[in-house]
């Protein structure tokens, strides 16, 4: 397995660096939750093109947990890349100064993540770089992403990874105790959790899309049925704009 997970590695790595050198980029911006998938992310783009030439930027709200900036700083220390924090609670207060802002939970989530993106492209933009996106198969299959915010990119290594698959992976490249053991988290309000969000835990997502997968998509239980309806009413995140080009 060992063996399995190296060539994995290396294989993923070989995609970034072909990325930046078609691209004719100086290096990868990327967004640095303190979450493991980041984390995963981050560690292969130092290893395909070098922590020199990766920046991470830490992009912080009121609701972030201090631990997240913490584990964002000890990723960064750990694998050697820059790291810069860029607070999102100014160009929120922009969106809450309009005359008809509306603030949801749902709304609010997905504006901080288009928010994010913004800010990462802007900086890559300036600096002549790639952004690397942190989604992974399980949350791009069931919909847990915002079109345009966290799944918009230049490069995702881990897309087509399983969340456990991510877990496996973060083994492997030395990603610290502390970002491996926490909970996952997208950080869209105080004690959020991915699974508590989503209602199962990525255990059961991944056993129920690996085994609807393999049998054409006809769920044999009742948590695969729950499973196939995310998929099935996020297809438009997953696929282009309609248009007559």
């Amino acid at each position: 397995m060992k063996c399995e997970i190296g060539c994995e590695i290396e294989r993923i790595e070989q995609m970034i660096r072909n990325a930046v050198w078609q691209a004719g980029a100086r290096g990868i911006v990327i967004g640095i939750s303190g979450g493991i998938d980041s984390a995963v992310a981050a560690a292969l783009c130092c290893g395909a093109v070098g922590a020199e030439r990766v920046t991470g930027i830490a992009l912080p709200s009121a609701v972030t947990a201090p631990e997240d900036l913490e584990h964002a700083a000890l990723l960064a220390r750990t694998l050697g890349f820059g790291l810069a924090t860029v607070s999102i609670e100014p160009m929120l207060a922009g969106f809450r100064a309009m005359p008809d802002f509306v603030e949801t939970p749902y709304l609010l989530g997905n504006l901080m993540a288009r928010i994010r993106m913004a800010t990462l492209y802007y900086h890559a933009n300036r600096d002549g770089c790639l952004v690397c996106g942190t989604s992974n198969r399980s949350e791009f299959m069931i919909g847990y992403t915002t079109k345009f915010g966290d799944n918009a990119a230049d490069i995702q290594p881990i897309l087509h990874l399983y969340k456990t698959e991510v877990i496996e992976l973060a083994r492997s490249l030395a990603i610290p105790g502390p970002i491996l053991d926490k909970p996952p988290s997208a950080g869209l309000w105080h004690g959020q959790t991915d699974e508590g969000e989503i209602g199962y835990d990525y255990a059961s997502i991944d056993a129920s899309l690996r085994s609807l997968e393999a049998h054409g998509w006809k769920p044999a239980s009742a948590a695969e049925t729950a499973i196939l309806t995310k998929v099935k009413e996020s297809v438009h995140k997953r696929m282009p704009a309609p248009h007559l080009l």
